[in-house]
């Protein structure tokens, strides 16, 4: 008998994205949690590395777990709440298409970057800028 994965299309700015869910029954474990408290939010950015590309700046620290923890950060001045949860979005979902390349056990923030038009970020620009920041972090698994 042969499971059949349930599919979502993902729509972001013209393009189209498919997402292959497990079958009933299976769990998945997710590789990533949210960075939510203020605290963890400021132990990343006070002892993390910095890399700093066009569109975001990328913040590492090694957390000893065996699970990665991501944070976003996007202040108030870059725009309305409309126009951040949409950058928000762009971020996880960028962040999701490179997590299983990812090393374990990093706490990861992105902050984006100040005096940006806000308008003129897509998913593709985010998407290929954490693609070179994750290179110029060596945090890829077997790059």
């Amino acid at each position: 008998m042969i499971d059949i994965c349930y599919k979502y299309f993902i729509y972001f700015s013209n393009y189209f994205f498919i997402y292959f869910l497990p079958s009933k029954g299976e769990k998945v474990v997710k590789k990533t949690k949210m960075l939510k408290k203020n605290y963890e939010f400021k132990n990343v950015l006070s002892k993390g590395k910095f890399f700093k590309g066009k569109f975001i700046t990328l913040v590492v620290l090694d957390n000893n777990k065996k699970i990665n923890y991501l944070g976003l950060a996007i202040s108030s001045k870059a725009g309305k709440a409309v126009k951040r949860n949409r950058i928000k979005r762009y971020l996880r979902e960028s962040y999701y298409f490179f997590e299983d390349d990812l090393n374990i056990g990093k706490s990861i923030v992105f902050l984006l970057n100040k005096g940006l038009e806000i308008d003129n970020i897509n998913f593709l620009k985010i998407k290929n800028d954490m693609n070179n920041l994750f290179i110029k972090a060596n945090i890829f698994e077997n790059r």
